[in-house]
């Protein structure tokens, strides 16, 4: 059943913003995380706030599963747009056939996209386990399973990519009409029933590759990381001034990673995808290439690790003040490993993306005869998607809480990384003793103004806890919101 849920939503075996908050779906309600985050939650976000005491006298030890977050995002796409995404997507992750689009519809996606950047995320927690103790400090482990996706392409490369060899890139058009073999001009007014009958798209004069997706950055990576995290008082007068610290590490196993960008530097391609993704790479050279299982885990392309350090300060029990720096550290991969030649782009026979499923564009850029030419490599190691926090929260009273977050990247070229900081501003409020009520705001990356809304159930204080939040509950409303998720999280015990 756990199975299911992650490939659920995970776009399973066809290619098909928990960035910042993870799974922790009580921060996630709030928009912010650094200042209120406790137990395996904190891992990867704040160590050290395990060594913080918790909230609810007598509970020392806490455990989880079946914890999820997902989102899409994208600062051009509508709340209806972005809903077909993720309909597609959910589709795509229950091996049900997309629905096949007609070329009216690739020339609409192909449009959308153009010029939008597009994030896609989503977290699970397959086991969560945390322990404090008053000399002893606190430390937790847990699992986590990600799989991210950021894409904003040109014009052109998204239009080849939709289209395939109906693209408008194209000057001529090869049709076959049984043993006939003709080459028409490319124009839009030609006829559907030609259209059926195009073999391949050509251009008169040769063009790069790297001229010709200019100004396209796409990345995907999916990993599964095992975390441990400790922290603890170091100093300071308890209900005044204490200060804490905190360290965390993982190893990381990367079933996939993608990253490609094309700019004035020409352009750059690396890939090191799990064969369960189903990609004929034809006779590529060079790479140490895995079979592909028919059936149990898909397998293991990198390992790597990541380390974390954080330090808080707590001020009269009112105020919290945390800043971390988090998953320092790579993954060497070296299984499946391509990388990108800049060649001339003279004619292509692969038809579009069938679907609204824009993580496809990855199977069209590097199967056999696809946009990409190939060589092989034997390994290649990639920096990890670290990041800065640095967050603030107030607790006026005991049933109010207010925060405020900041989460920049070290290096947004890496896969799996944000693009641009991240704010928020949040709180929550328990107007009973078993509701937690979360809303907060929050912009930048690749958001516009989103509104964070949470419901967590508390039971006997705090002994069980289950919820479900949205990164922006306005966009499931309003017409122009530009981010679809949610957070869910209910089987959180505390003893």
């Amino acid at each position: 059943m756990k199975l299911k849920l992650f490939l659920l939503f995970l776009l399973s075996y066809s290619f098909s913003f928990s960035q910042t908050q993870g799974v922790a779906f009580p921060t996630v309600g709030k928009g912010v995380a650094t200042p209120f985050v406790t137990d395996y939650h904190a891992l990867g976000i704040n160590t050290s706030a395990l060594g913080w005491r918790p909230r609810y006298a007598g509970k020392k030890f806490t455990t989880g599963t079946s914890e999820f977050a997902f989102g899409v995002s994208s600062p051009s796409l509508n709340s209806q747009k972005l809903q077909n995404l993720t309909s597609t997507l959910y589709n795509a992750a229950q091996h049900k056939n997309p629905n096949e689009v007609d070329y009216k519809r690739q020339l609409q996606s192909a449009g959308d996209y153009a010029e939008s950047g597009v994030a896609i995320n989503f977290d699970y927690n397959w086991l969560g386990f945390a322990y404090y103790g008053e000399r002893f400090g606190g430390i937790a482990f847990n699992i986590r399973e990600n799989y991210s996706w950021y894409s904003k392409m040109n014009s052109q490369t998204t239009d080849l990519l939709f289209r395939g060899k109906l693209s408008s890139v194209f000057d001529s058009l090869t049709v076959v009409y049984g043993s006939d073999t003709s080459r028409i001009a490319n124009n839009a007014n030609i006829s559907e029933d030609s259209l059926g009958h195009v073999v391949s798209g050509s251009l008169n004069v040769p063009i790069r590759i790297s001229e010709l997706t200019k100004g396209t950055q796409i990345q995907m990576v999916w990993n599964r990381s095992y975390n441990v995290g400790y922290g603890r008082k170091l100093f300071g007068k308890d209900s005044v001034f204490e200060v804490y610290g905190g360290v965390g590490a993982r190893l990381i196993t990367s079933m996939a990673m993608f990253n490609m960008t094309s700019d004035d530097d020409g352009l750059r391609m690396y890939s090191a995808i799990t064969p369960t993704f189903d990609i004929d790479y034809g006779n590529v050279s060079g790479s140490n290439s895995v079979p592909k299982k028919s059936k149990g885990m898909a397998p293991v392309m990198g390992t790597g690790y990541g380390i974390d350090l954080s330090a808080s300060i707590i001020l009269f029990n009112k105020v919290r003040i945390a800043a971390a720096v988090n998953n320092i550290g790579s993954v060497t991969y070296k299984r499946n490993v391509y990388k990108v030649k800049d060649t001339l782009f003279a004619s292509f026979n692969l038809g579009g993306v069938n679907s609204d499923n824009i993580t496809q564009t990855v199977n069209q850029l590097v199967r056999d005869n696809g946009l990409l030419t190939l060589e092989g490599e034997q390994k290649y190691t990639v920096i990890n998607a670290s990041d800065f926090r640095f967050g603030v929260s107030y607790e006026p009273i005991k049933y109010i809480r207010l925060g405020f977050d900041v989460v920049a990247p070290f290096n947004k070229e890496t896969p799996g990384s944000i693009q641009n900081p991240v704010y928020s501003f949040g709180g929550d409020i328990i107007p009973v003793k078993w509701l937690q009520l979360s809303i907060g705001y929050y912009g930048g990356g690749v958001y516009k103004n989103n509104m964070p809304l949470g419901l967590t159930f508390i039971i006997k204080d705090g002994a069980y806890e289950f919820g479900i939040a949205s990164r922006d509950a306005l966009s499931f409303f309003l017409k122009d919101g530009t981010s679809v998720s949610a957070a869910l999280g209910f089987a959180r015990v505390r003893f």
